[in-house]
């Protein structure tokens, strides 16, 4: 059957979305993170673990329902991009009330991380204990303090900031593939008028 007869178009998978295994990256350090460094009771403990949460669910379910929906594809993709968004503003918020430095984007321990490719929580969190100990054996000029939460919240930063890029071009892909090949109500218009010839 040709593409232009296909009525439910093939799921890519969403494991296999670099922006999806971002997003669940981001979901296990945060949940660790929070368990370590936000008061377990607080509102903000659970709103940054939803969140995270969020952002990885959302990904998975669009992806799910993209072979009879692509708006709604579009819309959950969305919503992920948003809650990472929301995310990204906790762990500002994290550093910022504690005077802890954030990284900027000339800091050479942003491309460190995303050069570490690091595939899950312990690969992160043995990345973070080799920055700490660096930290520790070099004798430091500037009297910003340096701790495991404030690496930590800036990593996931960093991931962050990658997978919002990640998502910004998959929205930018399925909004293009949405206009050129329409959606599933577009398809089955197409196949019922091929039927009739």
């Amino acid at each position: 059957m040709s593409k232009d007869k296909k009525l439910l178009t093939p799921q890519c998978g969403y494991r296999q979305l670099k922006s999806f295994q971002i997003a669940q990256l981001v979901y296990d350090v945060t949940v660790r993170f929070c368990d370590r460094y936000i008061n377990i009771r607080s509102r903000t403990h659970d709103q940054m673990v939803q969140a995270a949460r969020s952002g990885v669910q959302n990904i998975a379910e669009g992806s799910a329902c993209s072979a009879t929906s692509k708006k709604f594809e579009i819309k959950l993709t969305n919503v992920a991009r948003a809650s990472l968004e929301e995310l990204k503003l906790d762990y500002e918020d994290f550093l910022r009330q504690r005077n802890y430095e954030q990284w900027d984007r000339s800091n050479p321990l942003r491309q460190s991380l995303i050069d570490n490719r690091s595939q899950n929580v312990e690969e992160v969190a043995n990345w973070i204990h080799q920055i700490k100990k660096s930290t520790l054996s070099t004798k430091s000029t500037t009297s910003t303090k340096v701790t495991y939460a404030s690496i930590t919240a800036n990593s996931t930063l960093v991931l962050l900031t990658v997978a919002c890029s990640l998502l910004d071009r998959q929205i930018s892909f399925l909004e293009k593939q949405f206009l050129e090949e329409g959606g599933f109500t577009e398809r089955l218009y197409r196949v019922r008028k091929s039927k009739k010839f």
